[in-house]
Protein backbone atom coordinates (compact mmCIF):
# COMPACT_ATOMS: atom_id res chain seq x y z
CA UNK A 1 0.00 0.00 0.00
CA UNK A 2 1.33 3.38 -0.91
CA UNK A 3 2.11 5.90 1.85
CA UNK A 4 -0.79 8.85 1.25
CA UNK A 5 0.15 12.20 0.75
CA UNK A 6 -0.62 14.74 2.51
CA UNK A 7 -1.21 18.42 1.01
CA UNK A 8 -0.49 21.43 2.45
CA UNK A 9 -3.92 22.03 3.51
CA UNK A 10 -3.91 18.33 5.46
CA UNK A 11 -1.09 19.50 6.98
CA UNK A 12 -2.57 22.80 8.87
CA UNK A 13 -5.45 21.06 9.32
CA UNK A 14 -3.37 17.61 11.05
CA UNK A 15 -1.87 20.91 13.43
CA UNK A 16 -4.82 22.65 14.34
CA UNK A 17 -5.83 19.46 15.52
CA UNK A 18 -2.79 18.79 17.40
CA UNK A 19 -2.50 21.24 19.04
CA UNK A 20 -6.54 21.53 20.06
CA UNK A 21 -6.02 18.19 21.41
CA UNK A 22 -2.80 19.23 23.25
CA UNK A 23 -4.48 21.48 25.31
CA UNK A 24 -7.20 19.04 26.09
CA UNK A 25 -4.16 17.04 27.46
CA UNK A 26 -2.60 20.44 29.11
CA UNK A 27 -6.02 20.03 31.44
CA UNK A 28 -5.70 16.32 32.22
CA UNK A 29 -1.76 17.13 33.22
CA UNK A 30 -2.88 20.29 35.28
CA UNK A 31 -4.58 18.26 36.92
CA UNK A 32 -2.22 15.44 37.64
CA UNK A 33 -0.06 18.49 38.85
CA UNK A 34 -2.77 19.21 41.55
CA UNK A 35 -3.27 16.16 43.03
CA UNK A 36 0.31 14.89 42.90
CA UNK A 37 1.02 18.05 45.30
CA UNK A 38 -2.05 17.07 47.31
CA UNK A 39 -1.40 13.51 48.00
CA UNK A 40 2.40 14.28 47.77
CA UNK A 41 3.93 10.80 47.54
CA UNK A 42 1.73 9.20 45.04
CA UNK A 43 4.31 8.84 42.41
CA UNK A 44 5.85 5.24 40.97
CA UNK A 45 9.52 5.72 39.46
CA UNK A 46 10.17 5.08 35.72
CA UNK A 47 13.71 4.26 36.24
CA UNK A 48 15.23 6.59 39.15
CA UNK A 49 13.88 9.68 41.31
CA UNK A 50 15.07 11.72 37.85
CA UNK A 51 12.20 10.62 35.36
CA UNK A 52 9.09 10.02 37.46
CA UNK A 53 5.84 8.30 36.41
CA UNK A 54 2.53 8.91 37.66
CA UNK A 55 -1.06 7.69 36.77
CA UNK A 56 -1.40 10.76 34.86
CA UNK A 57 1.31 10.13 31.75
CA UNK A 58 -0.64 7.11 30.90
CA UNK A 59 -3.93 8.74 30.89
CA UNK A 60 -2.61 11.85 28.89
CA UNK A 61 -1.23 9.09 26.40
CA UNK A 62 -4.84 6.78 26.31
CA UNK A 63 -6.74 10.60 25.95
CA UNK A 64 -4.57 10.99 22.86
CA UNK A 65 -4.04 8.11 21.18
CA UNK A 66 -8.18 7.77 21.19
CA UNK A 67 -8.77 10.98 19.74
CA UNK A 68 -5.77 10.29 17.10
CA UNK A 69 -7.68 6.64 16.23
CA UNK A 70 -10.89 8.69 15.92
CA UNK A 71 -9.93 11.60 13.84
CA UNK A 72 -6.96 9.44 11.56
CA UNK A 73 -8.11 5.78 12.13
CA UNK A 74 -4.89 5.10 9.18
CA UNK A 75 -2.38 6.98 10.81
CA UNK A 76 0.27 5.19 12.90
CA UNK A 77 0.97 6.26 16.91
CA UNK A 78 4.29 5.42 18.69
CA UNK A 79 4.23 6.82 22.20
CA UNK A 80 6.27 6.69 25.27
CA UNK A 81 4.14 4.34 27.63
CA UNK A 82 3.10 2.19 25.06
CA UNK A 83 6.60 1.36 24.10
CA UNK A 84 7.61 1.11 27.73
CA UNK A 85 5.13 -1.77 27.89
CA UNK A 86 5.81 -3.23 24.99
CA UNK A 87 4.15 -1.82 21.87
CA UNK A 88 6.80 -1.84 19.74
CA UNK A 89 6.01 0.01 16.50
CA UNK A 90 8.11 0.26 13.60
CA UNK A 91 8.92 4.06 12.78
CA UNK A 92 8.14 4.15 8.25
CA UNK A 93 6.86 6.20 6.50
CA UNK A 94 3.27 6.45 7.13
CA UNK A 95 1.63 9.46 8.61
CA UNK A 96 2.76 8.77 12.78
CA UNK A 97 2.12 10.58 15.95
CA UNK A 98 5.15 10.28 18.07
CA UNK A 99 4.07 11.28 21.18
CA UNK A 100 5.56 12.13 24.86
CA UNK A 101 2.63 12.90 26.92
CA UNK A 102 4.00 14.71 29.37
CA UNK A 103 7.42 16.19 28.79
CA UNK A 104 8.84 18.66 31.09
CA UNK A 105 5.59 19.25 32.99
CA UNK A 106 7.14 21.22 36.06
CA UNK A 107 7.87 23.55 32.66
CA UNK A 108 3.77 23.07 30.88
CA UNK A 109 2.80 23.63 34.79
CA UNK A 110 5.11 27.49 34.86
CA UNK A 111 3.48 28.31 31.58
CA UNK A 112 6.53 27.65 29.19
CA UNK A 113 5.30 29.16 25.59
CA UNK A 114 3.96 26.49 23.11
CA UNK A 115 6.01 25.88 19.27
CA UNK A 116 4.62 24.69 16.34
CA UNK A 117 6.43 23.80 13.03
CA UNK A 118 4.96 22.12 9.62
CA UNK A 119 8.19 20.97 7.21
CA UNK A 120 8.41 23.24 4.43
CA UNK A 121 5.91 25.72 5.99
CA UNK A 122 7.89 27.34 9.02
CA UNK A 123 7.99 27.26 12.71
CA UNK A 124 6.22 29.54 15.46
CA UNK A 125 5.93 30.64 18.82
CA UNK A 126 2.82 31.25 20.58
CA UNK A 127 2.43 33.10 23.57
CA UNK A 128 -0.10 34.61 25.53
CA UNK A 129 -2.82 34.56 23.49
CA UNK A 130 -1.03 36.64 20.97
CA UNK A 131 -0.55 35.81 17.31
CA UNK A 132 2.18 33.58 16.04
CA UNK A 133 5.92 34.53 15.84
CA UNK A 134 7.72 33.34 13.33
CA UNK A 135 11.20 31.69 14.16
CA UNK A 136 13.89 32.37 14.83
CA UNK A 137 12.75 35.80 16.53
CA UNK A 138 16.14 38.02 15.38
CA UNK A 139 15.15 39.02 11.41
CA UNK A 140 18.55 38.62 10.89
CA UNK A 141 20.18 36.01 12.56
CA UNK A 142 23.61 36.50 14.22
CA UNK A 143 27.00 35.28 13.22
CA UNK A 144 28.55 32.84 16.00
CA UNK A 145 32.41 33.40 16.16
CA UNK A 146 33.60 30.72 18.44
CA UNK A 147 32.21 27.80 21.02
CA UNK A 148 33.65 30.09 24.05
CA UNK A 149 30.68 32.96 22.30
CA UNK A 150 27.78 30.06 22.97
CA UNK A 151 24.51 29.55 25.03
CA UNK A 152 24.72 26.07 25.33
CA UNK A 153 21.38 23.83 26.52
CA UNK A 154 22.68 20.34 28.12
CA UNK A 155 20.85 17.76 30.75
CA UNK A 156 21.79 15.90 33.07
CA UNK A 157 19.78 12.65 31.53
CA UNK A 158 18.31 9.05 33.29
CA UNK A 159 21.32 6.62 33.11
CA UNK A 160 23.28 7.84 35.90
CA UNK A 161 25.88 5.32 36.27
CA UNK A 162 29.49 5.55 36.59
CA UNK A 163 30.64 5.88 32.97
CA UNK A 164 28.13 8.26 31.21
CA UNK A 165 27.51 10.24 34.27
CA UNK A 166 31.55 10.57 34.46
CA UNK A 167 31.95 11.31 30.65
CA UNK A 168 28.95 14.00 30.63
CA UNK A 169 30.13 15.87 33.46
CA UNK A 170 33.58 16.26 32.14
CA UNK A 171 32.12 17.71 28.70
CA UNK A 172 30.23 20.09 31.01
CA UNK A 173 33.88 20.78 32.78
CA UNK A 174 35.78 20.89 29.42
CA UNK A 175 32.47 23.33 27.63
CA UNK A 176 32.35 25.56 30.75
CA UNK A 177 35.89 25.63 32.06
CA UNK A 178 38.64 28.69 31.71
CA UNK A 179 42.16 27.09 30.07
CA UNK A 180 44.17 29.92 31.48
CA UNK A 181 43.19 28.57 34.95
CA UNK A 182 44.23 25.46 34.21
CA UNK A 183 41.15 23.79 32.44
CA UNK A 184 42.48 21.63 29.99
CA UNK A 185 40.79 21.91 26.88
CA UNK A 186 38.22 23.90 28.58
CA UNK A 187 36.22 26.48 26.06
CA UNK A 188 34.98 29.14 28.38
CA UNK A 189 31.27 29.02 27.10
CA UNK A 190 28.84 31.51 27.98
CA UNK A 191 26.50 28.86 29.97
CA UNK A 192 25.09 26.01 30.09
CA UNK A 193 21.41 25.91 30.99
CA UNK A 194 18.33 23.23 31.21
CA UNK A 195 15.48 23.27 30.39
CA UNK A 196 14.45 19.46 31.57
CA UNK A 197 12.53 19.37 28.32
CA UNK A 198 14.20 18.37 25.12
CA UNK A 199 11.42 19.69 22.84
CA UNK A 200 11.76 22.63 24.59
CA UNK A 201 15.62 22.91 24.01
CA UNK A 202 15.00 22.37 20.56
CA UNK A 203 12.65 24.94 20.85
CA UNK A 204 14.72 27.74 22.44
CA UNK A 205 17.22 26.80 19.78
CA UNK A 206 15.06 27.82 17.19
CA UNK A 207 14.00 30.69 18.37
CA UNK A 208 17.55 31.91 19.07
CA UNK A 209 17.48 32.17 22.69
CA UNK A 210 19.89 28.87 23.32
CA UNK A 211 22.65 28.28 20.53
CA UNK A 212 23.40 25.25 20.69
CA UNK A 213 21.75 21.79 22.29
CA UNK A 214 23.31 18.40 22.67
CA UNK A 215 21.77 15.50 24.12
CA UNK A 216 22.49 11.40 24.39
CA UNK A 217 19.92 9.23 25.60
CA UNK A 218 16.33 10.99 24.46
CA UNK A 219 14.00 8.91 22.31
CA UNK A 220 12.36 9.73 18.64
CA UNK A 221 9.28 11.23 20.61
CA UNK A 222 11.45 13.25 22.69
CA UNK A 223 12.58 14.77 20.05
CA UNK A 224 10.99 14.39 16.44
CA UNK A 225 8.84 17.62 16.80
CA UNK A 226 11.52 19.66 18.52
CA UNK A 227 14.19 19.11 15.50
CA UNK A 228 11.16 20.16 12.57
CA UNK A 229 10.55 23.16 14.93
CA UNK A 230 14.36 23.79 14.79
CA UNK A 231 14.86 22.54 11.30
CA UNK A 232 12.36 25.03 9.84
CA UNK A 233 13.73 27.92 11.78
CA UNK A 234 17.26 27.82 10.14
CA UNK A 235 18.80 25.47 12.48
CA UNK A 236 21.07 22.61 11.52
CA UNK A 237 20.71 19.41 13.44
CA UNK A 238 22.93 15.69 13.40
CA UNK A 239 23.69 13.30 15.74
CA UNK A 240 26.20 11.12 17.07
CA UNK A 241 30.10 12.21 16.73
CA UNK A 242 30.25 9.07 13.99
CA UNK A 243 27.34 10.42 12.29
CA UNK A 244 28.57 13.99 12.02
CA UNK A 245 31.99 12.92 11.17
CA UNK A 246 30.66 10.64 7.94
CA UNK A 247 27.84 13.26 6.93
CA UNK A 248 29.21 16.91 7.38
CA UNK A 249 31.02 16.87 3.63
CA UNK A 250 28.40 15.13 2.27
CA UNK A 251 24.80 16.48 0.79
CA UNK A 252 23.37 14.16 3.40
CA UNK A 253 24.52 16.92 6.00
CA UNK A 254 21.84 18.45 8.23
CA UNK A 255 18.85 15.96 6.69
CA UNK A 256 17.19 14.66 9.38
CA UNK A 257 17.09 10.73 9.13
CA UNK A 258 15.59 7.81 10.72
CA UNK A 259 19.34 6.55 11.86
CA UNK A 260 19.67 10.24 13.54
CA UNK A 261 16.14 10.44 14.82
CA UNK A 262 16.12 7.07 16.60
CA UNK A 263 20.19 6.97 17.82
CA UNK A 264 19.33 9.21 20.43
CA UNK A 265 22.36 11.11 20.43
CA UNK A 266 21.29 14.80 18.86
CA UNK A 267 22.69 17.98 18.24
CA UNK A 268 21.38 21.26 16.63
CA UNK A 269 22.79 24.72 16.25
CA UNK A 270 21.37 27.93 15.79
CA UNK A 271 20.25 29.67 12.55
CA UNK A 272 23.39 31.80 11.78
CA UNK A 273 23.80 34.63 9.61
CA UNK A 274 26.16 35.33 6.77
CA UNK A 275 29.36 37.00 6.92
CA UNK A 276 31.36 38.33 4.43
CA UNK A 277 33.82 35.21 5.35
CA UNK A 278 31.71 32.79 5.96
CA UNK A 279 28.06 31.24 4.95
CA UNK A 280 25.77 30.59 7.91
CA UNK A 281 25.68 26.89 6.99
CA UNK A 282 29.31 26.42 6.54
CA UNK A 283 29.25 28.33 10.39
CA UNK A 284 27.15 26.07 11.84
CA UNK A 285 29.04 23.09 10.77
CA UNK A 286 31.94 24.74 12.01
CA UNK A 287 30.76 25.32 15.41
CA UNK A 288 29.19 21.40 15.76
CA UNK A 289 33.35 20.07 14.62
CA UNK A 290 34.46 22.26 17.34
CA UNK A 291 31.93 21.08 20.36
CA UNK A 292 32.86 17.59 19.31
CA UNK A 293 36.46 18.47 19.88
CA UNK A 294 35.20 18.92 23.35
CA UNK A 295 32.21 16.74 23.95
CA UNK A 296 33.03 13.50 24.68
CA UNK A 297 30.59 10.74 23.23
CA UNK A 298 28.97 7.64 25.47
CA UNK A 299 26.65 5.17 25.90
CA UNK A 300 23.51 4.77 27.84
CA UNK A 301 21.45 2.24 28.44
Amino acid sequence: MSTPELTSSDLQEILKFTIDLAQAAGKVILEGSVAIQNVGSNVDEKKNSVDLVTEYDVKVEELVKKEIAAKYPSFKFIGEESYAAGSRAPLTDEPTYCVDPIDGTTNFVHGFPWYTGIKGQGSYLSQNGGPPQKLPLAKAPKPLATLNHAQIAVEWGNDRSLDPLTKRSGSFHRLAGDPSSGVEGGRMAHSLRSLGSSALNFSMVAQGGLDIYWEIGCWAWDVCAGALIAQEAGCTVSGSHEVFARTKSTPEFGDLTEEILVGRKYIVVRAIGDTEKEKGRDAQKRIMEEFYDTAVDYNVS
